[in-house]
């Protein structure tokens, strides 16, 4: 068989802990081998043929956001790793545990901030010959969602060893995953994030566009997601200040949203005709005129968000303010950083003017005439 091309099957064994569980992140070697023993035997009664493919496993316990990230790293680091590994004691069988605290490979180590997570998965990938991995794929999409619950003895093993409860043991393919993970996303009404997470792990080379809950733009395309510009859809939004105001910190609020679980899943946000680095966005609108006094940099805040946005002005000749550029912390630690840029771009201090609400005039985000300090 190995002398065959291989065509990989990857699939997942899903753990779903009691509350307050909290298992160890690997298994070592020797559990590895021992569970993918026990896991062969349950595949086996499910699908009858796996016995002429290779199954691996790799002995980490993963969150869903650490497995679907473009282009599968744990997945493709497992195939990897079975294919060079020759039959073994356990015959058509290989497992990938730890060694002195660490695994055979950084994509196969999981990560600690994603360790808190009631769902943890166990990575499988079936290798088999194309004549065979057809048939084996169509029976895996069938038999695993529906009889794909864990044996006893495999249930008992993870208990014992893991040192957890377990509300369900069961195995799923992938696809299974991905479909399981879209029903999440649209429960908690991020149905657009995952249409186009679903684009950058299926189709990376196709673009894909939506609106956000609140009708912000957002296309994937070349590895990235990009954002329209949250000013411009502020100065789209009809009401009185106080409603557009609160409807912009909302939409910040959504765009942190969607940039935590995007890095989660490796898939940077960017800005449409703007910068973006990490925690922060940043759209350009004009550079300073050097005639006029330097800029200053006001921070819009609202109840429970801190700081939402910040503007770079200068007090224009006629007495209005002169906007410079809009910046967009996505996290509370990244504030500082996009302050010292704006700073270091304008050759000013670093003062932040804080005005304890979101400034908006007729035309949307603003800056008051004289700054409050």
């Amino acid at each position: 068989m190995d002398a065959q091309p291989l065509t990989a099957l990857p699939a997942v064994l899903a753990l779903e802990l009691s509350p307050g569980q909290a298992p160890a992140a690997t298994l070592s070697r020797d559990e590895a081998e021992a569970l993918a023993a026990l896991i062969a035997d349950d595949l086996h009664a499910l699908l009858p043929r796996i016995g002429e493919a290779r199954l691996a496993l790799a002995g980490a316990l993963f969150d869903p956001v650490e497995l679907l990230r473009p282009g599968f790293p744990a997945w493709t680091t497992l195939d990897e790793l079975a294919r060079r590994v020759p039959r073994g004691r356990l015959e058509n069988v290989v497992a990938f545990g730890s060694h002195e605290g660490h695994m055979p490979a950084q994509t196969l180590e999981p990560e600690p901030e994603h360790a808190g997570g009631a769902l943890r998965l166990l990575p499988l990938s079936v290798l088999a010959p194309e004549a065979l991995a057809e048939d084996l794929a169509q029976q895996m999409e069938v038999q695993l969602v529906g009889r794909g619950e864990a044996g006893a003895r495999t249930a008992d093993w993870l208990m014992r060893t893991l040192g957890v409860q377990l509300e369900h043991a069961r195995y799923l393919s992938r696809n299974d995953l991905l479909a399981l993970t879209c029903v999440q996303y649209e429960h908690v009404n991020l149905a657009p994030l995952w249409s186009l997470l679903e684009a950058a792990l299926l189709t990376p080379y196709q673009p894909e566009t939506t609106l956000s809950a609140r009708g912000l733009p957002l296309r994937y395309a070349d590895g990235a997601v990009h954002a329209g510009s949250p000013a411009a859809w502020l100065s789209a939004q009809p009401g009185e200040a106080a409603e557009r105001a609160h409807a912009f910190a909302g939409l910040v609020f959504e765009l942190r949203q969607y940039a935590a679980l995007l890095a989660a899943h490796r898939l940077p946000l960017r800005l449409d005709q703007g910068e973006a680095a990490d925690g922060w966005l940043l759209e350009n609108l004009a550079a300073p005129d050097p005639d006029l006094a330097p800029p200053t940099l006001v921070a819009h805040e609202a109840a429970g968000l801190g700081t939402v946005a910040v503007t770079a002005a200068q007090a224009g000749a006629d007495g209005r303010p002169r906007l410079l550029a809009h910046g967009y912390p996505l996290t509370p630690q990244a504030l500082g950083s996009l302050v010292a840029v704006l700073a270091a771009r304008y050759g000013i201090e670093q003062a932040l003017y804080a005005q304890g609400r979101v400034v908006i005039d007729a035309a949307g985000l603003a800056a008051p005439v004289a700054v409050r300090h």
